[in-house]
């Protein structure tokens, strides 16, 4: 805020502008980039590593194992993403309260009361004093955690599938130079998986960066909750009145959005060219003959 914004009703023009850009609520505007930022850094790699889980379980020799691989990625791609949006947060954090309210709390009196579930105030969480970046960081954590079952299950069928991609030969050479199961995995399967991979995990990477204006949904204060809070028409003078701004709020969000997808391809296409260099793949077979 300029020391000149002082008093909204006596500013015109760019002057106006700058201030009315410049508000606390415009500051968090910007800082909710950064949260939609935050959550793909934290999100992908958590995502990827349920989704490695998941197919090297769908893989498994044991039977247990290679059916619970294969009911979480059933299961998860067979419900509708925003249940899963819902349900998770929502589960994991009554299963937090209820576990700290045998703690914190009266064990004699019973968490589920008809229909409502309540715990004491200590067993809360977060605390009612806690700050209020406290309850945003928690939002963002529960957000993580429910992105990451949901990516992380579509993950583990495209990793699945890659691994059924590697040529069996190659496999069976590593087992017939005396190779253990375990060696085959780490220094044959897995580093050759990854070409065949990439084009599953980049389409995937792409509806996860489309998938983040559901924040909003799960009550965390992201660019979609502010470009409707600061779009919407003011007429109080204190609040820099305008009339339905939302177009040019959204406008903005959706050039973000076009920037980081044609970022995100053109990292891809780095990526995919340095994994198919000396492939005997159809990329790598490409690349070669470009070389020539």
């Amino acid at each position: 805020m300029f020391s000149y914004c002082t008093d909204p009703s006596a500013l015109q023009g760019l002057a106006w502008l700058s201030c009315y850009l410049t508000t606390g609520n415009h500051m968090l505007f910007y800082l909710s980039f950064g949260t939609v930022l935050l959550l793909l850094a934290v999100t992908a790699p958590a995502a990827l590593l349920f989704g490695f889980g998941g197919a090297l379980a769908a893989r498994s020799r044991m039977t247990p194992l290679r059916w619970f691989g294969r009911i979480y990625t059933s299961m998860v791609r067979g419900v509708p993403d925003i249940i899963f949006f819902l349900f998770v947060p929502i589960a994991l954090d009554q299963g937090l309260e209820w576990l700290r309210s045998r703690v914190y709390c009266d064990p004699s009196v019973p968490v589920r009361q008809g229909n409502e579930f309540i715990v004491c105030a200590a067993a809360k969480l977060p605390l009612s004093t806690s700050p209020e970046w406290v309850h945003q960081l928690y939002g963002i954590f529960l957000a993580v955690i429910a992105f990451s079952v949901v990516f992380g299950a579509f993950a583990a069928n495209v990793l699945h599938g890659a691994m059924n991609a590697v040529p069996r030969a190659q496999l069976e050479t590593a087992e017939a130079y005396g190779m253990s199961p375990r060696q085959v995995n780490r220094r044959i399967l897995i580093p050759q998986m990854w070409t065949y991979a990439l084009p599953g995990l980049a389409n995937l990477w792409m509806i996860l960066i489309k998938s983040t204006p559901l924040l909003f949904v799960l009550g965390v204060e992201d660019i979609v909750y502010w470009a409707r809070e600061l779009g919407g028409a003011k007429t109080r003078a204190y609040a820099y009145p305008h009339p339905d701004w939302r177009l040019y709020y959204f406008l903005a969000i959706l050039v973000f959005y076009l920037l980081m997808t044609w970022g995100s391809e053109r990292i891809f296409d780095r990526i995919r060219a340095r994994l198919s260099a000396g492939q005997a793949t159809a990329a790598g077979e490409a690349m070669r003959k470009a070389a020539t």
